[in-house]
């Protein structure tokens, strides 16, 4: 099992991660394109983005990978030639289970070990290769505002004299409300040989430039203007072409670039920073005087403070603040009034920037705390993966690509929105961070359960038969029979017994209709139902008499053995089966009512069936004893 899956997973785990390094590359390719960038510096860049985005492939090259492993053994009858051997598929597993295990476990100290420094160096080097000025390519007949502080129209371009024709450079460098102008006949652009300041060569031109404004006689302004023509002219530009490597510092002290240890701490410190400013705001609130009334006063015991509440003084009239003011003069009113919405706006203000400081800081508390969480969820996301990879190819027997990677790529959208989902509802405190974070863990580990369980037992989950019997169980859907003849009988159809059954059957059903004879009321649809052990036991009867006949060598006998219905175990027979649960059902009018409408059709249907068999078996013995006519047809057809 290890030599089929080894491959197979390096194989699977190279092209995820070379799809996922695609992805980034298309993300970032704007900020790498035009920089100069040596092949090193980007293939030091891709190194740790791969390394970054293993958490990504890795789950889904182990899906992957072991449907292709199971469907190929499944396909290939291998899977089945094990399980007659009596090897089991949980002995199968074991080999690939105890793989599985210690990849969780290597998975877990790459998270926290590998990974911090992997993110650290990727995101110094990308934001390093930002900060990097693009390479200086002028194109014709377009403006050029890579330079900072210039833009440059060039109508005509002589690459092989590297000469630069019919120039227009705005210069907003000392500020854009008083630009520079420059018209040049031609020119020519070169760089330092430390390649931090740019040379312009211009040559037959003119400098426009509006000098700043001053006040001039009776408060009037002076516009200054100047111009200056030039037959040739140097301008030196600043410009860092070189690659400034940031230092790995700041990465270090965010989230992405610690570990658990780090991080814990850091959700320690913030947290006790928030208490504290938190501890601040209530203090301060409390401390705040309600009508010019302090709540606490200082009380100093032995030179040392202590705060005291100050008792609610008891006026023995109320008073009528309103009459008061009206009382006043306007000017007072208005100053009373003012003063209030002063104190209240600072209050308010106050109390808000205070809170911006605590939101900021359970945001950093949450983005550590959705780190953290992050080092064990990769390291469950590979086994609940394997545990359904595994058995979903041992029941789908496929191997081979195709069919494993369409299924492969959707369950792992489906586990990406989930834990996107749950990601961003964690980061902006929508949820706790652990329900988020957790979240896809959650959904989709009972679906492993449920396919280990039913690939180690066997069970047809993907059988469109059993899907569709469960659906006729809900719905009502009617079934035929179908019956052809066999080629070899070895039990030869008796007619005393085959009459002696067919009687037997046909008392039952008799006995059935006699005990429902009409329509049920709805309390007593609710607390009994109909017996579903009796209809269960007709229902083999009438299969035990069908199976019985199909050893005939009559084709009539056949033909009238697939006339007898199939007797459903529908749920709406009976709804609860319990007269407690019934009569609470009862009591939900509204979920009640329905549900015995639906029910008394299907009921209806059943009597009907049951009729219909017994006018099958009076035919079969006429059948067999030779009395059976088209007009016992006829009168069937026209009954129904």
């Amino acid at each position: 099992m290890l030599s089929r899956f080894l491959p197979r997973f390096l194989m699977t785990f190279c092209i995820c991660l070379f799809i996922v390094i695609m992805q980034f590359l298309w993300r970032y390719i704007d900020e790498l394109v035009g920089k100069g960038l040596s092949i090193g510096m980007i293939a030091e860049l891709f190194f740790y983005a791969a390394l970054s985005m293993v958490p990504l492939a890795l789950p889904l090259s182990i899906l992957l990978a072991a449907l292709m492993t199971f469907g190929d053994l499944g396909e290939h009858v291998e899977l089945t030639a094990l399980k007659s051997s009596g090897i089991s598929l949980t002995t199968i597993m074991k080999p690939l289970v105890l793989l599985m295990a210690l990849v969780a476990i290597g998975a877990f100290f790459f998270q926290n070990n590998v990974l911090p420094k992997s993110q650290v160096k990727m995101w110094t080097l990308l934001f390093s290769f930002r900060q990097t000025s693009p390479t200086l390519d002028i194109p014709e007949g377009a403006v050029y505002s890579q330079i900072p502080g210039y833009n440059i129209y060039v109508k005509h371009k002589d690459k092989e004299r590297d000469m630069l024709y019919n120039m227009l450079i705005y210069d907003v460098s000392q500020g854009s409300t008083y630009p520079r102008i420059v018209a040049a006949d031609s020119g020519r652009l070169t760089m330092t040989e430390d390649k931090r300041h740019l040379i312009l060569t211009l040559y037959k031109g003119a400098w426009y430039e509006q000098m700043r404004s001053s006040s001039g006689v009776n408060g009037l302004s002076n516009d200054l203007y100047r111009r200056e023509t030039f037959h040739d002219k140097e301008i030196l530009i600043p410009y860092d072409a070189n690659f400034n490597r940031m230092d790995d510092e700041t990465m270090r002290s965010q989230y992405v670039g610690k570990n658990i240890t780090e991080l814990q701490h850091t959700i320690d410190s913030v947290r006790l920073k928030v208490d504290s400013a938190a501890s601040l705001v209530i203090s301060k609130l409390r401390s705040t005087p309600i009508c010019g009334v302090p709540s606490q006063r200082t009380v100093y015991n032995n030179g040392k403070p202590s705060f005291e509440t100050v008792k609610e003084i008891k006026l023995e009239e109320v008073v009528d603040v309103k009459k008061i003011i009206k009382e006043m003069p306007v000017s007072e009113q208005q100053q009373i009034i003012n003063q209030a919405l002063m104190h209240t706006t600072t209050a308010m203000q106050d109390l808000q920037f205070q809170g911006y400081t605590i939101n900021d800081d359970n945001y950093v508390i949450r983005r550590h705390q959705i780190e953290l969480i992050k080092k064990f969820t990769l390291s469950l996301a590979c086994l609940i993966f394997f545990f359904i990879g595994a058995p979903l190819g041992a029941i789908i027997r496929k191997g081979g690509l195709g069919t494993p990677i369409v299924i492969s790529v959707l369950l792992f959208i489906v586990y990406y929105i989930i834990d996107n989902s749950g990601y961003k509802l964690a980061r902006d405190g929508r949820w706790e961070v652990w329900q988020g974070i957790w979240l896809s863990s959650v959904v989709l580990l009972p679906l492993g359960i449920f396919l280990t369980h039913k690939a180690v037992n066997d069970s047809a989950v993907f059988n469109p038969d059993a899907w569709l019997n469960i659906l006729r169980r809900f719905t009502g859907l009617h079934q035929t029979r179908k019956l052809e003849a066999k080629e070899v009988i070895i039990n030869e159809v008796d007619t005393t017994t085959a009459i002696s059954m067919i009687d037997a059957l046909k008392a039952s059903c008799q006995q059935f209709l006699d005990r429902y004879p009409g329509r049920q009321r709805y309390i007593d649809y609710c607390r009994q139902g109909y017996d579903k052990s009796a209809i269960k036991a007709l229902a083999e009867q009438v299969d035990s008499v069908v199976d019985y006949m199909s050893n005939s060598r009559d084709q009539m006998v056949l033909n009238k053995a697939m006339d007898f219905p199939i007797i459903r175990q529908l749920l709406t027979y009976c709804p609860t089966g319990n007269k407690n649960l019934g009569t609470a059902l009862a009591a939900l009018f509204p979920i009640g009512l329905p549900l015995w409408l639906v029910g008394l059709r299907h009921q209806k249907n059943l009597k009907r069936d049951v009729s219909q068999t017994i006018k099958t078996c009076d035919q079969l013995v006429a059948i067999f004893n030779g009395e059976y006519s088209r007009e016992m047809e006829y009168s069937v057809a026209e009954n129904n």
